[in-house]
């Protein structure tokens, strides 16, 4: 099935969210024939990095974008957080373009690396993009707190990044994502450097914050499992140029606990999402 034709039949669906919650009928993020093209070095062509991109994501949706290496994964999750321009085509977040949505502060980040300054704190770490934003001390001390809490770092507060191991580095950058209260979690391949063991706690605490706060995620993924296990639907992207090949439900009831990985459904779902990809070549 095309990946429009699948869209329109979605939208034409009353929906919702598979932990049994109701969920808006409002798309939340609206991508319309989408290009994003990169000028060549040597004066050649153009390189078509994303090429006719329609998709639509509804408000408080776990959403991966899948893809192999160079499919555009990161460039689309780039041109929906504004910072990189599409070259036709349009993105509607909330009726608004990206640039405003940026400038209102409803986007949280969380990058591969977590970028941490190694002169600050856990706790200035997350203060941050608030002091950049010029809210209060006290309010920036109790949302400080409350981030910490959020992610289970309260007792390092104190200690510096290089105290910490990769994976609370990351909790951090979650956390300092999370401290501007965003309304959309953009989120670029932020376990990939993470050993197994690591990366599954983080899979369920991501899974809890993401039902705690009911923001939107979008999560760009090159492990199909990862995939699965955290998202409402995957979106797989072909190889260059990026094109939506497919849109996968995935049909796992909520909430999830790593024992779901052992399950009859779960590896469905992986044969399915792989099949998809599989298809793209």
């Amino acid at each position: 099935m095309l990946a429009i034709d699948y869209l329109d039949k979605r939208l034409k669906k009353k929906d919702t969210v598979s932990n049994g919650d109701a969920v808006s009928t409002d798309i939340e993020i609206s991508i319309r024939n989408l290009n994003v093209s990169f000028p060549d070095k040597d004066g050649g062509e153009p390189v078509n990095a994303l090429q006719n991109i329609n998709l639509d994501i509804k408000q408080g949706e776990f959403i991966s974008l899948l893809g192999p290496s160079g499919c555009g994964k990161t460039t689309l999750l780039r041109t929906i957080a504004d910072l990189q321009q599409p070259t036709s085509g349009e993105i509607s977040v909330r009726g608004l373009s990206p640039r405003e949505i940026r400038l209102q502060k409803k986007y949280g980040i969380v990058f591969q690396n977590p970028v941490l300054y190694d002169w600050r704190t856990v706790r200035r770490n997350v203060c941050m993009p608030m002091e950049l934003m010029g809210i209060p001390k006290k309010d920036r001390t109790a949302r400080v707190t409350k981030m910490l809490e959020l992610v289970g770092l309260m007792e390092f507060g104190k200690k510096y990044p290089h105290e910490l191991s990769g994976g609370m580095q990351q909790r951090v950058g979650i956390a300092r994502a999370l401290a501007i209260k965003p309304e959309i979690l953009l989120m670029d391949e932020p376990f990939s450097a993470l050993d197994e063991f690591t990366k599954e706690k983080l899979h369920e605490d991501l899974l809890r914050i993401w039902k705690k706060t009911n923001k939107t995620i979008l999560f760009v993924t090159h492990n199909i499992q990862e995939a699965v296990f955290l998202s409402d639907r995957v979106v797989v992207l072909s190889p260059h140029p990026g094109r939506v090949s497919a849109v996968v439900d995935i049909e796992l009831e909520r909430p999830r606990s790593l024992e779901i990985k052992n399950t009859p459904e779960f590896n469905e779902m992986v044969v399915k999402v792989r099949k998809s990809f599989e298809s793209v070549y």
